[in-house]
């Protein structure tokens, strides 16, 4: 795997950010410029508006019309979360569309094909991943084409917020009751068929699942993957995109191989709901076969990532708040969050580096690589008060800068080896991450902090024409232009009233702010609904 090098870059000059006073005296940015009649003329909120209205297909949005024209998952859950400001009913639709092409065995594909779109559009394409013939055993629909990979559990957050912009239509078209089973079925694949290393925790067996395509976290795991060759498929990607911005061809030949051989296994895991307990899974092997076993021969990939795991603890805290509008206890689901946040501090938490860090089921040991999937457990509403406020101090410190060095948390740790502020997963600020973070800082009562990085989110939303991620230092856009969950995301920060923890349900996360304690649980909540 080639090696870029560290660059040096520093923050340029800033543009005045004007501001008001909010709610609990912080700060709150004003994006609109009042000496500026253009800006005047549209404010933030219309033009983010305009993004997801350009966006929208009607029956759910594209993230880019140009770089990715089709439905992917976790991209919808975050837009639905923006979407409820604007439409609860265009929302609900999102999630529908989506959830709509789940597999028989749960997993919730993370991409959902346009038959309208050109194939050469996007690849791989639908005749690549063929998922209504080699998906046939795991129950892949046959009405629709999908992937055969996942995204991160985001789901039930999102399914829970649309509701609660709108618990009257939710309840009239029976939103939560025709959504709960299937995010249910999503959470069971992802907990039994997923468990590859026997700790409780969900694997991913691609980086595309994790969402966080070519972070240096991946390196060493690929490295043990042969390439597919490069006259064997076609990169749309590069049509759109600035090479040096993008994934190397290596990696995406690496990308390729692994997608391939989890599609001629037919898409199956190795969990323990297919008879084995982190072992005896087809995961793609790298080299053209597959991989008998976790821990055995072959090259497959199989990763514990903090931020998926934390994504889904988050998202059976929402489950258990579902459970309990429909009606249930809610007990076991909360339970269930709680054995899961104390299996992630066991298997993934280093207290001597302050951070989260993924494990390679494969040789069990953690990768050394700092980014900010290490970060983002900050969502989680028991985390132990001590490992929450290392989080904080690590988030500030010179790995990531917050506040110093950086205006926004790069997505790869600025010491690094592999950091470059343009390359995609390697060192850019994305601004789903950046979201997640300054929910989980307010979370855990570090208001001024959070304060401070919604009003760089809202700034650079703004100035860089909704991104799809930035220079960490500058706030320089990268990426595709319009990018649908930049433009969800400002929408939901612009909406949101912080208020200070108070009263004994402070340190279970819940807070008089709508956004973060529905997000992210609340106290002794759980659900019966299995």
């Amino acid at each position: 795997m080639d090696r870029t090098t560290q660059l040096t870059a520093r923050p340029t000059a800033r543009r005045t950010v004007h501001h008001d006073l909010g709610l609990a005296g912080t700060a709150v940015y004003d994006p609109v410029d009042p000496l500026d009649p253009v800006r005047q003329a549209e404010s933030l909120h219309a033009r983010a508006a305009r993004v997801l209205d350009t966006n929208w297909t009607g029956t759910s949005t594209v993230p880019s019309r140009s770089l990715y024209p089709h439905q992917w998952s976790w991209d919808s859950a975050f837009i639905a979360i923006g979407l409820r400001h604007l439409s609860p009913l265009r929302a609900q639709t999102e999630l529908e569309t989506l959830l709509g092409a789940q597999w028989g065995d749960g997993r919730i594909p993370h991409i959902v094909f346009n038959p309208s779109v050109p194939l050469d559009a996007y690849f791989p394409s639908p005749d690549f991943w063929r998922s209504s013939t080699a998906g046939r055993t795991a129950g892949a629909p046959r009405t629709v084409q999908t992937s055969g990979i996942v995204q991160p559990p985001v789901h039930a957050l999102a399914v829970w917020l649309v509701h609660s912009a709108d618990p009257g239509l939710s309840r009239s078209r029976s939103f939560l009751s025709r959504m709960y089973p299937r995010l249910a079925a999503w959470h069971r694949y992802l907990l039994h068929r997923r468990d590859l290393g026997g700790g409780g925790l969900a694997s991913v067996v691609h980086p595309w699942e994790q969402g966080m395509d070519n972070a240096p976290s991946w390196d060493a795991p690929l490295s043990r993957v042969t390439p597919a060759p490069a006259r064997s498929f076609r990169r749309a990607d590069l049509d759109h995109g600035a090479a040096e911005d993008r994934p190397t061809d290596l990696d995406y030949g690496r990308y390729v191989r692994l997608a391939a051989d989890y599609r001629d296994g037919g898409y199956a895991d190795g969990g323990a709901a297919d008879g084995g307990h982190g072992g005896g899974g087809r995961l793609g092997s790298g080299v053209g076969g597959r991989m008998g076993s976790v821990g055995g021969g072959g090259g497959g990939f199989a990763v514990e990532d903090p931020s998926f795991n934390a994504l889904l603890i988050a998202s059976e805290h929402a489950l258990a708040r579902i459970a309990r509008e429909l009606g249930a206890t809610g007990t076991a689901r909360h339970a269930r969050a709680e054995r899961l946040t104390a299996a992630l501090v066991e298997r993934l938490w280093d207290p001597a580096q302050g951070m989260f860090f993924c494990r390679n089921v494969r040789t069990d040991e953690p990768i050394p690589e700092r980014g900010v999937s290490g970060l983002v457990p900050l969502i989680l509403p028991t985390l132990p008060r001590e490992t929450a406020a290392t989080l904080v101090r690590t988030l500030r410190g010179p790995h990531f800068g917050l506040g110093d060095t950086t205006r926004l948390v790069p997505s790869y740790d600025l010491t690094g080896h592999a950091f470059d502020p343009h390359r995609y997963w390697r060192g850019p600020a994305w601004f789903n991450t950046n979201w997640l973070v300054e929910r989980g800082l307010r979370l855990h009562g570090e208001l001024s902090v959070a304060a401070g990085l919604r009003g760089a989110l809202l700034e650079t939303a703004d100035t860089s024409g909704f991104a799809e991620y930035v220079d960490p230092y500058t706030g320089e856009a990268c990426g595709a232009l319009g990018f649908s969950w930049t433009a969800a995301l400002t929408l939901d920060l612009l909406h949101e009233t912080p208020r200070t923890p108070q009263g004994p349900d402070a340190a279970h996360g819940t807070t008089e702010e709508l956004s973060t304690t529905e997000k992210f649980g609340e106290g002794a909540l759980g659900g019966d609904l299995r």
